[in-house]
């Protein structure tokens, strides 16, 4: 794997401090974590929790004052900070560790100097920012299964008619004239389409998985060992 130098900056105000392990350890799996960093004013009694997981995991902390009551000028100091950075030259990736909305301009404006945007947030972070980012991670797929809400759970079954429909119309537009599709090639298709799409939240470890939680819709094969491809077996419309 490319060794990616990546930025890590975390908006504390928004990110559970129990969660910080689990997303340090995502984050590594694209590459190298060169900075670590989080923002927040850590004097508040709402940020006491973070000094332990700060210093564990050596994270440096950000400390911003707000200057005025109801301004979040933790926001700005994070902006100056990955503008700082990114005009380094240093890194290759940037991962904005937030769920608040405010920080899409700062993710569009990262994309356009061709830099990987990395979000991380809760599930129900506005959508605006998530499409400003290339890879969106729920930060509720990275708890262990224990650990998943029973709200959760009750949405699988939406889910997975969700991603019904997403690999139907994947597989319509990725179909050669014999009606095979890469799987590979349909991957890389719906996390362009979904930024945050990510086969956790259907309760699959991988994309192939789908096939073995839902037999009966596609047959798949390997030829020569070139990638896995699927076909439809039936006409049925999805679900």
């Amino acid at each position: 794997m490319e060794n990616r130098k990546i930025a890590v900056l975390i908006d504390s105000d928004n990110t559970p401090h129990t969660k910080l392990s689990f997303i340090i350890e995502e984050l590594s799996s694209f590459g190298q974590i060169v900075v670590k960093r989080a923002y927040g004013d850590f004097s508040h009694d709402c940020l006491k929790n973070w000094k332990t997981p700060l210093n564990e995991m050596a994270i440096q902390p950000r400390q911003q004052f707000a200057y005025t009551s109801g301004k979040n000028s933790t926001d700005s100091l994070m902006i100056i900070d990955a503008m700082d950075l990114l005009y380094s030259e240093r890194f290759d990736s940037f991962a904005l560790v937030s769920s608040d909305s405010d920080f899409t301009s700062l993710a569009a404006r990262l994309r356009e100097s061709e830099i990987q945007v990395i979000g991380v947030g809760r599930a129900t972070t506005p959508i605006s920012f998530k499409n400003a980012c290339d890879d969106f991670i729920a930060i509720e797929v990275l708890e262990p299964k224990s650990e998943a809400s029973k709200t959760e759970t009750n949405n699988l079954a939406e889910l997975e008619r969700e991603l019904w429909n997403l690999m139907h119309q994947a597989w319509q537009n990725y179909r050669n004239e014999d009606g095979w599709a890469k799987l590979g090639e349909v991957g890389t298709y719906l996390k362009r389409l979904k930024s945050d799409f990510d086969t956790r939240n259907y309760g699959l470890k991988k994309l192939s998985d789908f096939f073995e939680s839902f037999p009966g819709r596609y047959k798949t094969r390997n030829p020569k060992n070139s990638g896995l491809e699927f076909k439809l077996v039936t006409k049925a419309k999805a679900a």
